[in-house]
């Protein structure tokens, strides 16, 4: 009896520096539902190769010479809106997270983190979670809640706007991105962009965290 095979989660990893890319490549490739299925330098290459092997997930240096991994990361997902991007960045500041996520990444992975974190972000993206890696995680949670000790965004829950809660809720009863595109009569990347910036706010980085939030927030109940 054939056992069934599982399909591997198809990579693409772009970095301007050689031995980044064959230290990832080595990393995920040992990984028995993960292969790298191409490479780029830079921006550019990254658009064109992105186009030719449809790779599930792009990991995307955002600091390159030539087009940066911001404006790839904007023209693949606008001509390859299916293509989940994850960020790999020297920087923890909100500047360079919160341009990442407006571009249209799915995570942000800071450099310096372990192998076990890199492939846990990697499939946490490929299941439609958003990633955030924990200091900058926690790093967001702390200036909220700095805000809310004085005073400062008490207004509405964690200042999600009305769309927001609303896909927080359908989120929580387990509709991916399609099926909540389809509910609000909405393009997939616009969910995903909303829902980029509700992890973003509520300094979460996993769909686990943000269905307890839902329920703590009475968004949805233990029967929903």
């Amino acid at each position: 009896m054939k056992t069934a095979q599982v399909k591997k989660i198809r990579v693409m990893v772009v970095d301007d520096h050689m031995i980044v890319r064959e230290g990832v490549r080595v990393l995920l490739e040992s990984q028995p539902d993960i292969e790298v299925v191409g490479e780029a330098t830079n921006g550019e290459e990254a658009v064109a190769r992105s186009s030719e092997t449809k790779p599930d997930i792009v990991l995307m240096d955002i600091t390159m010479p030539g087009m940066n991994g911001l404006e790839a990361t904007q023209r693949i997902k606008q001509e390859t809106p299916e293509i989940k991007i994850l960020a790999l960045t020297m920087h923890e500041s909100d500047e360079y997270f919160f341009k990442v996520l407006e571009a249209g990444a799915s995570g942000y992975f800071v450099k310096g983190g372990s192998s076990s974190e890199l492939v846990s972000a990697v499939r946490a993206v490929q299941k439609g979670d958003v990633f955030l890696y924990p200091t900058m995680a926690k790093k967001l949670l702390s200036d909220y809640l700095q805000r809310v000790r004085s005073g400062q965004g008490v207004e509405s829950y964690d200042g999600l706007t009305s769309r927001e809660r609303e896909i927080v809720k359908l989120i929580a009863e387990d509709l991916n991105n399609q099926e909540i595109a389809e509910r609000l009569v909405l393009s997939p990347l616009t969910v995903q962009t909303h829902r980029a910036n509700i992890m973003a706010k509520l300094g979460l980085h996993s769909r686990a965290e943000l269905v307890k939030y839902a329920i703590k927030h009475g968004f949805i109940t233990l029967d929903t």
